[in-house]
This record gives structure tokens, sequence and C-alpha cells, in this order.
């Protein structure tokens, strides 16, 4: 089985709204409103953009400053170092400790990740998380100017690594990626609760023991 994880909000942790609520108190004194700023910030096409790979990080510290009202020198604080500040969840890291275990005794299981990652932060990532390592493969939108959900980037992973359709787990926390892989025929897991992955990924994958014939 190939099991493929998102990395925001299923591997490394992702709360757009209470960071920006931590940068911008004053313009998301709410949870309501720091939701609201969220999806004015990295929902449209100047973040979505740098995550592919065609903007740099000052031009979209730039813009987004402008399009909002944001002071410059603040937007740039809460931007350019983010890369070292997304912190792995301990339920995940666990869970692929242990689908790591099981690859290396000798099971068919394979470890990759899919993810739209801006490409100073994929590097900041690859630097500082040694469970890197522990992958097959994996893409990050920003290396290939492609992004989820559109389906070329989820081909191009399946491409390089001779996948299986229905031997293929996607994981991911926004439901229209999830519906992309889906409809490219991979099985997929909505993840809205990391402390819950390990049991949904256990339902996918073949027992330990099949039982003799």
């Amino acid at each position: 089985m190939n099991v493929v994880f998102d990395l925001g909000a299923v591997v490394v942790a992702w709360e757009p709204a209470r960071l920006l609520q931590a940068h911008f108190p004053e313009r998301a004194p709410t949870a309501e409103a720091a939701q609201a700023l969220a999806r004015a910030f990295f929902h449209h096409e100047d973040w979505l953009a740098f995550d592919c790979g065609i903007r740099s990080v000052d031009d979209v510290v730039a813009r987004s400053a402008s399009r909002l009202g944001l002071a410059e020198s603040a937007v740039h604080d809460m931007i350019v170092p983010l890369g070292e500040r997304l912190d792995p969840i301990p339920e995940t890291i666990e869970l692929l400790d242990q689908l790591r275990a099981r690859r290396d005794g000798g099971e068919d299981v394979r470890l990759f990740y899919l993810s739209n990652m801006p490409v100073p932060y994929a590097r900041a990532l690859e630097r500082r998380l040694s469970f890197f390592q522990w992958f097959d493969g994996g893409v990050f939108s920003g290396d290939v100017k492609r992004i989820k959900p559109n389906s070329e980037i989820y081909e191009l992973l399946a491409w390089r690594h001779g996948f299986d359709p229905a031997q293929t787990l996607f994981i991911d926390d926004t439901a229209a990626n999830v519906e992309a892989a889906r409809a490219l025929g991979w099985r997929a897991i909505h993840c809205t609760a990391p402390k819950a992955l390990g049991a949904q990924v256990a339902r996918h994958l073949a027992p330990r023991d099949q039982p003799s014939v």
C-alpha cells in the first residue's frame, strides 16, 4: 500500500487563524474574525501562487499587506520565518514511525508526501525535520509549479513511483484535495483530527497475518 500524506495540519501543525490572531490581534479580535482574515489571506490567488512556486516570498508579503491593509513589516515577520516554526504533530509522527517499522520489517507499505508548500518552507522542513528520511518520495507544489487539487500534481507523484491507484491511500485535511484523489481511483481519508488517524489508516491496510488457504 502506498500511503500518501499531506503535510500541513496532518503531519505538521498548521492553524492559520491562530497565526493571524497572534500577529494581528486588532484585526482578529474574535475567532470568527480570525477565520475570515485567514480565508482572505491564505485562500487568495497571491498565496496560492506562492504555494505554486510562481511568486516570491517578498512579492506575496508586499501584495498581501497592500491588499488587506496590514503593516508590511508585520506581514514579513509572520511569513518569512514560518518554515522554521512549523512543528510536527506528535500523533502523526508516531503513526509514520509505526508504518516505517512495518515497511522496514518487510511489509508492502511505502510512505510518501504530497504537499502544497512554498519552496522556502519546503527546504526548511527538509532541513529541520529528520522524519523526512522515512519517506520513499514526495512532491512539494512549489517545486513542480502544480498545486492540489489539480490532478496533475497527483498524477506526477503516481507516475514517478508507479502507483496502483487501488493500492494508494491519500490523507489530507482539505475536502477538495481528498475528492481529487478519489476521482483518480485512490483511497482517501479526510483528516479532521490527527489523533484519530492511526485507527483510520489501520482500516485501509491489510492485516499483518493473513489466514492460510
